[in-house]
């Protein structure tokens, strides 16, 4: 992270800097598109964003061990990240101090942590969701919460809680996309995420997206599935749009361009016909970078508007 960035946050700490470095390295590696959109962020707000997601990523590491430890040593792991995190034992791993920092400076709920902990232990043992509403279940702790988290650093121009349903609505999309993408992937670590009952409306089961995948192509019935989770997805992408505006200025380019990236993901699944058992559907760095050098202007000239938003996190 840049000392211009923790400057502008007021993060004067030695300690807690390299937490905030630390989570930006986790952004940087892993989270390439959403990174990307970090980058349209005011510096003040971007080391708030990289500790959510660096906290994020801890766990999904803990979860990710599947080779190297047992279920119970990853419940057990996850347990730990959770105690510590209520304890605010910041010392105890690189991101809790961070995480814990931009927690307090921006008054998000500790319910919200508990949410996301509680499906990353969803995880840990089931592999399939029976309907819609077991899978919401677990969407809302995985995503929906993320958009709920990072919304106080983005700001509001009016009362936060009419934009929350449109940032919980952006996080769902953004994790119905991954679901879509990786189906060849998460069947690979014996998961399904999406609803069997839709799936068998269609006359698809797990049999049958195991067979996709041994003969690595796409079955008719299969694709008419998943051409009706990707319309669903689409229609929440148009809801989670609409929020956009009820955010401080400043911070709109960078939702706007996570957004279309991430739902171009959609269109690059349409346009392979559904190929998910062949290919992994990418967004290439040439878009990706003409998506965001616009968004990065629109960013730069709204930063320069007097009622841009600007708030620094307490040192």
């Amino acid at each position: 992270m840049t000392r211009t960035e923790l400057d502008a946050a007021g993060i004067t700490d030695t300690a807690l800097r390299g937490s905030y470095r630390a989570c930006r390295v986790l952004n940087a590696r892993h989270g390439k598109t959403f990174f990307l959109a970090t980058r349209l962020l005011a510096p003040d707000q971007r080391p708030a964003v990289h500790a959510l997601y660096g906290f994020a990523r801890r766990a999904d590491d803990i979860l990710d061990e599947f080779d190297e430890r047992s279920t119970a040593e990853r419940a057990e792991g996850l347990a730990t990240l959770a105690a510590q995190f209520r304890s605010g034992a910041a010392e105890a791993d690189p991101v809790l101090a961070a995480v814990l920092h931009t927690a307090s400076g921006y008054r998000i709920p500790d319910a919200l942590f508990d949410d996301f902990l509680a499906s990353m232990r969803m995880d840990l043992e089931i592999t399939d969701y029976p309907d819609r509403a077991a899978l919401d279940r677990y969407v809302y702790g995985s995503a929906e919460v993320i958009g709920l988290q990072v919304l106080p650093v983005l700001g509001t121009v009016g009362d936060e809680a009419e934009a929350a349903p449109y940032a919980a609505a952006l996080g769902k999309a953004f994790q119905l996309t991954n679901f879509l993408r990786d189906v060849n992937e998460d069947l690979a670590r014996d998961r399904v995420y999406l609803p069997a009952d839709e799936l068998a409306a269609h006359g698809v089961d797990r049999d049958l997206l195991l067979w996709c995948q041994a003969h690595r192509r796409t079955d008719p019935r299969v694709r008419r599935a998943l051409a009706e989770q990707h319309g669903l997805t689409r229609t929440i992408y148009r809801q989670a749009a609409d929020g956009i505006a009820l955010l401080q200025p400043r911070s709109r380019a960078c939702v706007a361009t996570a957004l279309t990236l991430y739902s171009e993901i959609l269109d690059r699944i349409e346009a392979s016909d559904f190929a998910v058992f062949e290919q992994r559907a990418r967004v290439g760095i040439p878009r990706r970078l003409a998506v965001g050098g616009a968004g990065l202007a629109r960013a730069w000239w709204a930063r320069r508007a007097p009622d841009s938003g600007v708030r620094r996190q307490p040192g």
